[in-house]
Formats: structure tokens, sequence, C-alpha cells
């Protein structure tokens, strides 16, 4: 329903802001690290939204970043997470860490967020990288299907770009501005997302 809210930073809480735009003021939920990252009361600030309707609840959700909003959409879509959950995660890990874990089967690097277990992690692994593979197979190419069963560091940033939503073609344009080989694949997938965003 809302892509994005901008307007004024009227209060910040411990587990969400209130945005001032047209007179009215938006209650929208946010993990810790957004809205430290946010600015001060008064700025103009720009929070992309989720419109989380439940039977019992109608909330917002922000986020500073697109990649954010992917992860955070992702999660909701693993049986057993809910929006409280999926807005913890985001402050304790980020975009490019959280897909890097799910590319590599890094279950270790998920259980280190408080609150998830062995199980949960390795269910976020499974349905996670199930629904890359699934997706991939209806929407790209067979050259993207190969890369991704290849165990190499171009195709494991490629693969989690993707998890976060961008094209093949953005992430190639993306690549082909940087010296991958000198550089780490977390540090690759950070510099990349500089790049698309």
């Amino acid at each position: 329903m809302f892509a994005y809210i901008k307007g004024n930073l009227d209060t910040k809480a411990n587990n969400y802001v209130i945005v001032e735009n047209s007179g009215i003021g938006y209650k929208i939920f946010m993990s810790l690290k957004s809205i430290e990252s946010l600015g001060e009361i008064g700025d103009t600030v720009k929070v992309y939204t989720y419109y989380y309707v439940r039977e019992d609840n109608i909330s917002l959700y922000g986020f500073t970043t697109n990649e954010e909003l992917r992860m955070f959409e992702l999660l909701l879509s693993v049986s057993g997470i809910g929006a409280k959950s999926a807005i913890a995660m985001l402050s304790e890990i980020t975009p490019s860490s959280f897909a890097l874990a799910i590319i590599s089967n890094d279950v270790s690097k998920l259980v280190k967020i408080p609150g998830i277990g062995n199980k949960t992690a390795a269910r976020i692994v499974l349905e996670l990288k199930d629904k890359l593979k699934t997706e991939q197979a209806m929407s790209e190419t067979e050259e993207v299907k190969v890369a991704i069963k290849e165990d190499n560091k171009n195709s494991e940033i490629i693969a989690a770009l993707q998890v976060l939503g961008y094209s093949r073609k953005e992430i190639d344009k993306a690549l082909e501005k940087m010296d991958i080989d000198s550089i780490g694949i977390e540090d690759a997938i950070k510099q990349a997302l500089k790049l698309l965003s």
C-alpha cells in the first residue's frame, strides 16, 4: 500500500518512530539499528515501508534501505517467523550477512541471533534457499542456474544479491565496476549494495 513515507522525524522510541507527513503522524515499527541510523528529531527522513495486516493487527514496518525491506519480506515467508521476530533479526544481522548465510548454508551465523534456535535457523536456510532456486527457475536463464550450482566466489556474490531482490542485469553492471579478487565475499556484497542503491 505504501512504498515509502517521507516526512519529518517526530519521535524516536525503542521499537518505533513517528514520521509526520502532511499533518499525519505515521507510527512505524523498525529495528533498533535502523532507528539509530535514521537521523535526529526534526530531520526530513525517507522510510521504506511494509503494510502488515493480520486479523488482530494492522501495522507499518519501516526500513532505511530496500535490502532491509526485501530481507524482512523473505523472513515473513518462512513458516513460524512473524513480523516481530523478523524485525528483531534485522537488529542483529545486516542484509549482506543474512544473504551470505542463506547461500552458504551457514546456520551457525543465524543461531547467534537472540531467539533463533538451531531448528528455526535450519528452516530459514532451507526455505529461503529453495525459494531462491524456485524464483530463478521461473525467471532467470540457464546460465544463472549453472552459476548458482558452481561453488565459487562470484556465484555466491551473485546469489546473495539475488536473495535481496536484485536482477542479474543489475548485479552484472555493479560487478563490472568492482575488483572482486582483492576483497572477501561479504565485503564484495557490501560494496555491490552501495553501487546498487
